[in-house]
């Protein structure tokens, strides 16, 4: 099957720290292959950032596509997205520091994501938050839930959880 005859793939993510940012942060997507929903999953982070939970979720969500399959994938993230299709190529020129000589925050995530963005090469498409649109809305809730999960929790010493760790606890 050629790439143009494979299914399509469209992820929507999102990430979510609360009730503060930073705190607890939770990731979320939802893979939809040719018009068929799938699985809902989420993780999240005992100590995160909103910015490291919307590079998780997106980076997740790659993890989840076989190499050449043809996906879209969305995120109500400017930074997700304008920072993959627009910021990277003059980081990565300036080893990873932006203008002015300063160190690209989250650059592990930005690292991590460009790895799969380059094993996928999805088309990234940016879906304005709270505006109806029901996958973006659906993951949106799901990350906030998995923020919320971790808040107030005693974890020990987890501090990387994921929805088959915690979140299916019986």
């Amino acid at each position: 099957m050629s790439a143009s005859q494979s299914p399509l793939i469209e992820l929507y993510t999102d990430g979510s720290c609360s009730p503060t940012n930073p705190g607890p942060g939770g990731w979320a997507f939802i893979p939809i292959v040719d018009g068929t929903p799938g699985q809902l999953v989420s993780g999240g982070k005992v100590h995160s950032t909103n910015n490291r939970m919307e590079l998780t979720a997106a980076i997740e969500a790659l993890n989840f596509c076989a190499t050449g399959a043809r996906v879209r994938i969305f995120s109500d993230s400017q930074y997700v997205v304008k920072g993959i299709t627009e910021w990277v190529p003059g980081w990565q020129k300036r080893n990873w520091t932006r203008k002015k000589n300063k160190p690209v925050i989250n650059v592990d995530l930005w690292q991590a994501l460009v790895r799969q963005n380059e094993r996928i090469r999805p088309d990234w498409r940016w879906v304005k938050a709270h505006a109806g649109d029901e996958y973006n809305e659906l993951v949106d809730v799901e990350a906030r839930n998995a923020a919320q999960r971790l808040f107030g929790g005693d974890h020990g010493s987890d501090d990387d959880l994921t929805d088959n760790q915690l979140f299916q606890e019986d």
